[in-house]
């Protein structure tokens, strides 16, 4: 039996907003009908990016699918197509989430056959004005808009993802034009709307470190890997240089648990080095091992994710992908009409508990593989205990507090998170068997 332990009188700060998603699950481009299950999971964000999928995926929140003639009067509302994305934000907003608007275009996969809207933009300055209107629409009620007070707008999606411009499925252009790019975009937006909280890039990602500080050439590294740090590093420089506005920073993942920690550690120190020391660090992709979807091995990484991110510098995260895609892991599709919920929404949903409890407590758990996360407030204590083994663990829980209610959800390859009422006896005179991949949720109500 391995002892764990938490003391709920130890605060150590706020559950973050780790639970957010990029896309959501819409069905097709008038069906709405899953949304639902975000506000069941409490998603905080959803990052708007790789929208709408295949069903109306060219009228979806993209700049230029709602601003689809470059040529035309930025100024004139009418030059402007939100009727899609403005369905989106009704029905995001109707389950109290809040949209992470990404400015640019999505990911375009085919573009060594044809590339339509990854290249740089001809006139900067224009395309600031279109993005400026764009949150004027659902910021300030321009163009018979909204005022939805939009928080974070990122400027652009992994214009890094490749060195080489022919390899390059989000931006057909030079590092350099980039940078300019987004002094130029930053710097507008902030000027128009100094509320808002203006970012990027986007990153790959940072594979090709070892540790807080280093970046090297492993075994598992490449210069396309490495052209990501520099990419990084050459961004920072040229903002830096040019005075220009980063609230927050966001990155990619989808490396397996230990590794993101160092990748977090690693954005955190980059970004303190350089003098950002109050810009926001958001892992605005994650999704390791999503081959793996629709098993509880996957659903422990996902648990384990949540709960060891929690520990790092990381503000905000948005899991890839809350939508029906290959990458999204909270739905299956059992015939080709209907949806059903997987173990990993039901993670989101024991995360949730959590985040909703509102102050992180200390919890400690030496036990390799093995991940914890506790919460408390004035009603209740909450315990979520991940085990990412192949093989059971037996624990007894040291710092328990008894309550009026003992209440435990397990998530492993028998439970969907299956609901088990416990008395004092079972947690006074027996440990807790963890399943192999599994994730338990403790709630205690006093």
């Amino acid at each position: 039996m391995k002892d764990i332990y938490v003391d709920f009188n130890a605060m150590t700060g706020k559950i973050k907003p780790l639970h957010g998603v990029n896309c959501a699950p819409i069905i097709s481009y008038y069906n709405f009908s899953l949304f639902h299950y975000l506000e069941e999971i409490g998603t905080p964000y959803c990052r708007l990016h790789d929208f709408g999928g295949m069903f109306g995926g060219t009228h979806f929140v993209d700049v230029e699918n709602i601003f689809p003639d470059m040529n035309a009067d930025e100024n004139d509302p009418d030059s402007y197509d939100f009727a899609l994305t403005d369905k989106v934000m009704e029905e995001l907003d109707k389950m109290n989430v809040k949209p992470f608007y990404r400015l640019g275009p999505t990911i375009e996969n085919g573009h060594k056959i044809k590339a339509y809207h990854i290249y740089p933009p001809k006139d900067n300055e224009k395309w600031a004005r279109i993005c400026a209107n764009i949150i004027r629409h659902y910021n300030e009620g321009w163009a018979n808009g909204y005022k939805l007070q939009i928080e974070y707008w990122e400027i652009w999606n992994e214009p890094d993802n490749h060195e080489a411009i022919e390899d390059n499925p989000m931006w057909k252009g030079t590092k350099e034009q980039f940078y300019e790019h987004y002094k130029v975009v930053s710097k507008h937006l902030k000027k128009e709307f100094p509320y808002i909280k203006v970012g990027g890039y986007g990153s790959s990602g940072f594979y090709a470190i070892k540790s807080d500080a280093q970046k090297i050439s492993a075994a598992n590294s490449s210069s396309w890997m490495e052209y990501f740090i520099d990419f990084f590093h050459g961004f920072l420089n040229y903002i830096t240089e040019n005075n220009c506005p980063l609230d927050f920073f966001s990155w990619h993942t989808y490396a397996p648990i230990e590794e993101s920690i160092t990748h977090a550690n690693y954005v955190r120190h980059t970004l303190d080095q350089y003098g950002f020391v109050n810009t926001e660090s958001i892992l605005n992709e994650w999704n390791p091992d999503f081959q793996e979807k629709g098993s509880a091995v996957h659903a422990a990484k996902l648990g384990g994710m949540l709960c060891a991110m929690q520990n790092t510098s990381v503000d905000q995260m948005e899991f890839y992908t809350g939508n029906l895609s290959p990458y999204g892991s909270l739905f299956q599709q059992v015939n080709p009409i209907t949806y059903e919920v997987t173990k990993e929404f039901y993670v989101f949903k024991a995360f949730y508990e959590i985040y909703k409890l509102g102050k992180q407590v200390s919890s400690v758990a030496d036990i390799p593989g093995f991940y914890t996360l506790a919460a408390t407030n004035r009603n209740a204590d909450g315990f979520l205990m991940v085990n990412t083994n192949g093989e059971n663990i037996e624990v007894h829980i040291q710092g328990f507090r008894f309550g009026s209610e003992i209440c435990l959800w397990r998530i492993d390859e028998k439970n969907n998170y299956t609901k088990y009422i416990l008395t004092e006896n079972d947690m006074t005179n027996q440990s807790i068997e963890l399943a192999p991949y599994s994730v338990t949720l403790l709630l205690v109500k006093r």
